[in-house]
């Protein structure tokens, strides 16, 4: 039986302005075609990440394209055809990964065209829907805390907002390099931290991290601003303060190299080989990506509104295939 053809047109999420989620609007575009070097997917869900509300409501990507576009980075789905010179897949493969980032990949679409080796195949086991969860948060946590922070067995690691898209998968990947993991969540979220492998955690509503916590190796920052600071307080000498928020005037280099610390920026990149090892966790039942809620594309602004409110547990996803 014949593969129905490619349609030659999508569904994709696109604003012509910056502003709050109504800007969102699903419309009919023409499917990219897949370049040299790159694979077409069909996309059965995409993963929705506080980048994706930042420059919506800024109207302009980090590397300065305007609107309109269409935004989203994480993808899980199936290969639909292969450019020219491309090796690791073809066409029915099952992959996910975070082509482009920061430049656009358009995943909140029904085809994304990106560079084969941005993906990976899709871990085992998973739901498109859990898949499309992972890369970029994922990603972020490994390549914050292995690439960059190195993080080894029996040291002590901090994670912040650790019931978070990025913290709750940081928690899981710093256990499963043999940390010690102090988490900080509200209360409600305690016994979650607890069963992802967290050894202690912090109410933030109700404690000072600063005055609770000491001794840290690594502190993993995902919230920025005055925490900074807070997170300095908590580290020994030469332990190291890694932030994945966009530096500003407050960001406390010249504070951490006072203080004998390191404090350094990082921004996640697309990454094949990072891909392989969060697979491979998954695997082995170290990982488990927790897809708090699920939006159908059309809902794209709802999904928008909640993920703004900070509040959720885990990953939002949309889901894209009909």
């Amino acid at each position: 039986m014949s593969q129905p053809a490619t349609p030659v047109t999508m569904r994709a999420v696109s604003q012509d302005t910056a502003g709050e989620p109504g800007v969102l609007k699903v419309v009919e575009t023409r499917r990219p075609e897949p370049g040299r070097g790159e694979i077409l997917v069909r996309v059965h869900a995409a993963g929705v990440n506080p980048a994706d509300w930042k420059t919506r409501s800024r109207g302009e990507f980090a590397t300065g394209v305007k609107p309109p576009f269409t935004l989203g980075w994480d993808v899980s789905g199936v290969v639909e055809a292969v450019g020219d010179g491309v090796t690791v897949f073809r066409p029915g493969d099952e992959v996910y990964g975070m082509p482009r980032f920061p430049h656009p990949a358009g995943a909140y679409a029904e085809f994304v065209a990106a560079p084969a080796r941005h993906f990976a195949p899709r871990p085992a086991g998973l739901t498109h829907i859990e898949s499309g969860a992972l890369p970029l948060a994922a990603l972020t946590a490994w390549q914050a805390l292995v690439d960059t922070a190195d993080v080894r067995p029996g040291q002590r690691v901090l994670v912040h907002a650790a019931a978070g898209g990025v913290g709750h998968l940081a928690v899981q990947i710093a256990k499963a390099r043999g940390a010690h993991v102090t988490g900080t969540a509200s209360a409600a979220k305690h016994e979650l931290l607890r069963s992802l492998g967290a050894d202690e955690v912090v109410d933030y509503r109700t404690q000072d991290v600063a005055e609770t916590v000491r001794g840290m190796d690594v502190v993993l920052d995902t919230l920025g601003g005055a925490n900074w600071a807070r997170s300095l307080r908590t580290l020994r000498p030469g332990g190291t303060l890694v932030s994945i928020l966009p530096l500003d005037g407050t960001f406390p280099r010249a504070e951490a190299e006072a203080a004998g610390v390191r404090a350094v920026f990082m921004l996640v990149e697309p990454d094949r080989q990072g891909l392989h090892a969060i697979t491979e966790l998954v695997g082995s039942g170290r990982l488990r990506v927790i897809a708090d809620t699920v939006f159908p594309l059309e809902d794209v602004a709802e999904a928008h509104r909640l993920g703004e409110t900070g509040r959720t547990t885990g990953k939002i996803v949309l889901s894209v295939a009909r």
